[in-house]
């Protein structure tokens, strides 16, 4: 009994410190920016919640449209930069976000967080460039954040790179043997919330992506309404270039945005 005891004040203890700890697990940041190249403008702009963020801003002409990215949980905004380039070769302003914590920037990382950091980046876009077409540009946790925006705030159009179920499912993936959907905070219920979004979607998924398993993707895909495509590039793993910029991602992104963007 006395052995038994101790095994099971050892779990408790022990989950105890995953509940204490899951945002260190969740979010991880990269502080280190570098400065921003000369075709990239550092931008700033305050939170609901009084904190200032700082992203890059990639313009371009004509400005059919402006995208803003929503980055997955690790890295910040200067490893976008080759897809903010590629977005912007197509004619659209893109705006490389970084949430709270990431990139230099100030606060804590957690899902009512980055809905703020979300609607902030909105509102700046919006404030300075009147009446062009929003954009939301999603890549695995940044879908989460994309979806959860686009239910108050729908944009013309939105692009989920490797969206998950929910994060409790995806956590089930990697840890099926922690309780997953009792311990986390954060919850990213995305094929809940897709289905309200009236707008026209892009899902992206990599066959080879032990990340994000493509089936979960294709879950989000189907929760999801029309219009609604989905790619599936053959070979790719979650952090391969060919989900950054790969050549067969931008291409389908432009054909799908060209049908709802106006010349």
């Amino acid at each position: 009994m006395t052995v038994l005891a101790w095994i099971a004040g050892t779990m408790v203890a022990m989950l105890g410190l995953l509940w204490v700890f899951q945002r260190n697990l969740i979010y991880l940041p990269t502080q280190s920016v570098p400065a921003p190249p000369i075709d990239v403008e550092e931008v700033t702009y305050d939170t609901e919640d009084g904190l200032t963020l700082t992203a890059w801003l990639v313009e371009s002409e004509p400005g059919r449209g402006a995208v803003i990215v929503f980055n997955g949980n690790a890295g910040n905004r200067s490893h976008r930069l080759p897809l903010g380039r590629a977005l912007a070769d197509m004619g659209l302003i893109v705006l490389l976000t970084d949430y709270r914590g990431y990139g230099g920037n100030p606060g804590s990382p957690s899902e009512q967080g980055l809905a703020r950091d979300a609607r902030a980046a909105v509102d700046y876009v919006a404030d300075r460039f009147d009446d062009v077409p929003l954009i939301y540009f999603g890549e695995s946790l940044g879908a989460g954040v994309a979806i959860g925006l686009a239910a108050d705030h729908p944009p013309q159009s939105m692009i989920l790179r490797s969206p998950f179920v929910s994060l409790p499912d995806i956590a089930a993936v990697h840890y099926p043997w922690l309780p997953s959907s009792l311990l986390l905070e954060d919850r990213f219920h995305n094929t809940e919330r897709v289905g309200a979004i009236d707008t026209p979607l892009l899902v992206v998924a990599g066959t080879e992506d032990v990340i994000v398993p493509p089936e979960q993707s294709r879950a989000v895909y189907d929760a999801a309404s029309e219009p609604k495509e989905f790619i599936s590039v053959d070979g790719a793993g979650h952090n391969d270039t060919a989900l950054l910029d790969g050549d067969e991602m931008i291409e389908r992104i432009s054909e799908f945005l060209g049908r709802f963007l106006e010349e």
